[in-house]
């Protein structure tokens, strides 16, 4: 057990993903109806999408999708044909292939020119499908808030260290009472739109994927190394009244400690 969640060291890549395949089966089986998923982008999560569809394989038919509500964790500012699309990975990956009805998948709008107004967007969006209460401005306290409670949070990790489109030094770090954001990322020389960490920290179940070698300095550094979300975006996940599961591969916890 880490201090950051329970972390789960597997042999390699595709081990990964039928490990991760069966954390997904059981969050979407075993908690309240309707079941709802936060996406990740990533090949680690295309792995994975892939996997859940695939009718050869012994998970697609034990999971509810005609119940199943999907929405993304964050989004690159592009249309949603774009290679770089988030929801075009999960949609040629998993949607085209399992019966999710239409009205349960809830993708950002990342081809509005302006990024912010995307984010207002899916931030309503959200509001709507969870029941929230909608004055997010005008409530007492961030403390007073309703926020989403998700299924399952699927979670990549990058090589600095940032997950969702949190970067090093991003102001949405602080972020504490939206749903959304649209940060700058310097870095990338792009907009994103992201969800802001309290809807991370809100998840029942909260699933990060690390797979490879070039990952293994920042997981180390973020479930292992003193607390520094300024440099190592991830540490921000941290639920509360969840379950935080690290699913890496021994490429990726060679620089862990025992």
């Amino acid at each position: 057990m880490s201090r950051r969640g329970d972390v789960r060291i597997v042999a390699d890549a595709a081990e990964l993903t039928r490990a991760a395949a069966e954390e997904v089966v059981a969050a979407l089986t075993s908690l309240p109806a309707p079941p709802s998923v936060l996406l990740s982008g990533g090949s680690t999560p295309r792995a994975l999408l892939s996997l859940l569809a695939d009718r050869a394989a012994p998970y697609r038919a034990r999971i509810p999708w005609d119940s199943v509500r999907l929405f993304w964790g964050d989004e690159r500012h592009v249309p949603p044909d774009h290679p770089d699309s988030n929801f075009r990975m999960a949609r040629e990956a998993l949607l085209d292939h399992v019966p999710v009805p239409a009205a349960h998948v809830h993708r950002i709008a990342a081809e509005e020119p302006d990024a912010a107004a995307a984010a207002r967007a899916y931030e309503r969006d959200l509001v709507e499908s969870f029941g929230l209460n909608p004055d997010r401005d005008g409530a007492a306290s961030p403390d007073a808030l309703d926020w989403p409670r998700f299924s399952l949070v699927l979670l990549g990790l990058g090589e600095e260290g940032h997950t969702a489109s949190l970067f090093p030094g991003s102001p949405v770090l602080g972020e504490r009472r939206h749903l959304t954001a649209a940060p700058w990322v310097a870095a990338h020389d792009t907009w994103r739109i992201t969800v802001t960490p309290p809807v991370l920290n809100h998840g029942a179940r909260v699933l990060f994927l690390v797979s490879g070698a070039a990952k293994a300095a920042a997981l180390a550094a973020v479930v292992d190394g003193p607390p520094r979300p300024e440099l190592y975006p991830a540490q921000v996940v941290a639920p509360a009244a969840g379950r935080l599961l690290w699913l890496v591969d021994r490429a990726a916890a060679t620089r862990l400690r025992e």
